[in-house]
């Protein structure tokens, strides 16, 4: 319990810093995924709707439209507060709450979707997070997930998940898809379609977002400069004269159904 609680608040720490970035962050704000999420859900205007670790509160402004209302929620007290100056008064339909993704303040059956997106690899427990995504989710209802995941292979899931944490003391771990179809399976909710690809990493705005001073990016540079030869192929880490450009990590999109 106590590592919970230390990794929460880890958390809290570093997006309370860096609450501006992730409003403005392209790979955040951007992206296929958030229109690809819309024609995969297929919002209904009778739905309400949970977008768990809201952070810039990019997904619950794409739904919010689509559905009759939306509880945008994070952990995070300093985000929140941020996210709602720019979209409180743009969209009458969201709710902000504070809410830990473990333990969600909301009774059992209560939403039509459950949304998460880049976030989960923040939570020090995955199988309580889906389980309470279960719990408030309606029968039928829809679950989709996006985030960054782990390569099966334990060299390769080391050397993300290790560059990932030098950058950023909050994450705990990116979980392989297996390991997802596993806590799945645990509470009933059913894969209705997938998606796994690439996603280029912009080195520099990526570390900057982060990392609290030179020191640190030194030490995640240097980690990842010193990884294999297998290790940086895979996540495609490139190089001009001494300085990493880019990288390319594994991100999986996976719409459920609750039965």
């Amino acid at each position: 319990m106590k590592m919970f609680h230390q990794a929460k608040e880890s958390v809290r720490e570093q997006f309370s810093k860096n609450a501006v970035k992730y409003i403005t962050s392209e790979s955040h704000a951007k992206g296929k995924d958030l229109q690809l999420l819309l024609d995969w859900a297929n919002p209904q205007d009778n739905w309400i709707a949970l977008d768990i670790a809201t952070g810039g509160g990019h997904v619950a402004k794409t739904v919010a439209p689509h559905v009759n209302g939306i509880y945008a929620t994070d952990l995070t007290v300093a985000m929140l507060e941020n996210t709602a100056n720019h979209l409180a008064s743009k969209h009458p339909n969201m709710d902000f709450i504070i809410a830990d993704a473990e333990e969600l303040p909301f009774l059992k059956d209560s939403f039509d979707l459950v949304t998460c997106r880049i976030a989960p690899h923040h939570f020090p427990n995955p199988e309580a997070f889906v389980k309470e995504v279960a719990r408030v989710l309606k029968k039928n209802g829809k679950f989709l997930l996006i985030d960054n995941v782990a390569p099966e292979d334990a060299e390769l899931a080391e050397y993300v998940n290790m560059f990932e944490k030098l950058r950023d003391e909050s994450h705990v771990k990116c979980l392989s898809i297996q390991e997802w179809k596993e806590l799945f399976k645990q509470v009933g909710l059913v894969e209705i379609r997938s998606e796994s690809r690439k996603k280029k990493l912009n080195y520099s705005s990526w570390l900057e977002r982060m990392v609290k001073d030179e020191d640190q990016a030194e030490k995640v540079k240097r980690y990842m400069l010193n990884g294999s030869p297998r290790q940086r192929d895979y996540f495609q880490v490139r190089v001009t004269e001494g300085t990493i450009q880019s990288a390319k990590i594994d991100e999986w999109m996976v719409l459920c159904e609750k039965r």
